[in-house]
């Protein structure tokens, strides 16, 4: 990727605004829950950062507190979920999360967790947008920086794709085929920002197979979940007792977890993704080779500003 531009990119594919500061929460927020794999309960805080901080997750129930940086490079583990670690240290299941804070701006925050997974709640983002909603968004003076796609780029793996084009804007066309009468052959295409992620991304929840539960748990996954986190289907039915919040919320939570694995790029993205049956393995690959590719993007920085920046009130209607 090329170095950072200190002047506004007037092509037609993005075009910087003087309001593309840095964001960060106006306050602390808190919440308990259980590690959808590790069946732990956990109490999680994001609390404000400053500017150029990013996303840095603390496991503060350590003798001393581990700080491992929201970045790709830190990814140990892509298994049913994402896992940041440094040295033995993991905090696993951090995509939900970090599509939320992509998808609502929050450029710096300090994620604080006393255990080895943040909390899966119901299961959908939909009670981590609430907790930034409480926390509110502030205004920082620092420049954003934003990943804009140049040409495109392919990983593959069998008859999985993903790929990311030049675009004028970010949005995600995305395909699953699970070979399953309820989850085959679903697609589904949006533009992503704050709004159309709080209402068609953030409630999707994630979901398996009832003949995958016993071998998860056998190698110590899905500790924690029940009907309460996740949607659960036989051979023919979803056995839970609301059914679906979308006749398609499968492909819908597929989005939710690709917008977090490519938040590890640690910044906005202008461009298109194409996926096929991707999941977070070969969304990882794809976020390496983005870093790798230097001539396939352009990191793109507003100009400085030098005025007083006060908070702003959320403007995301779900």
């Amino acid at each position: 990727m090329d170095a950072p531009r200190q002047c506004c990119y007037s092509g037609r594919l993005f075009v910087c605004s003087p309001m593309d500061r840095q964001r960060t929460l106006i306050e602390s927020i808190h919440c308990t829950g259980i590690g959808l794999h590790s069946g732990e309960e956990v109490h999680l805080s994001l609390r404000p950062a400053a500017a150029g901080t990013g996303v840095v997750f603390v496991r503060t129930d350590l003798a001393r507190p581990v700080e491992i940086p929201a970045k790709s490079k830190f990814v140990v583990d892509t298994a049913l979920a994402t896992t940041l670690g440094k040295g033995n240290v993991r905090i696993g299941t951090v995509e939900h999360l970090l599509a939320t804070l992509f998808a609502l701006g929050i450029d710096n925050c300090r994620v604080e967790i006393d255990g080895p997974e943040i909390p899966v709640l119901d299961g959908s983002a939909t009670q981590l947008v609430d907790l930034v909603r409480a926390g509110g968004v502030r205004v920082q003076t620092a420049p954003r920086r934003t990943l804009v796609v140049r040409r495109p780029i392919t990983v593959r793996e069998g008859d999985k794709q993903a790929t990311l084009l030049p675009a004028s804007r970010f949005s995600i066309d995305y395909t699953i085929d699970f070979r399953h009468p309820l989850a085959s052959e679903q697609s589904l295409a949006l533009d992503i920002d704050a709004a159309t992620f709080c209402r068609e991304i953030a409630p999707a929840r994630t979901f398996c197979f009832k003949r995958d539960i016993e071998r998860m748990q056998a190698v110590g996954l899905a500790r924690g979940g029940s009907l309460d986190n996740a949607v659960v289907v036989d051979d023919f039915h979803v056995l839970n007792p609301g059914g679906l919040r979308f006749t398609d919320e499968f492909v819908r939570h597929k989005i939710l977890d690709v917008i977090g694995d490519l938040a590890l790029l640690g910044m906005p993205v202008v461009g298109r993704l194409i996926a096929v049956k991707s999941g977070h393995a070969l969304n990882q690959a794809l976020v390496r080779a983005i870093a790798t590719e230097a001539a396939a993007s352009e990191i793109v920085e507003a100009r400085p500003f030098s005025g007083t920046w006060n908070a702003e009130p959320m403007l995301v209607t779900a």
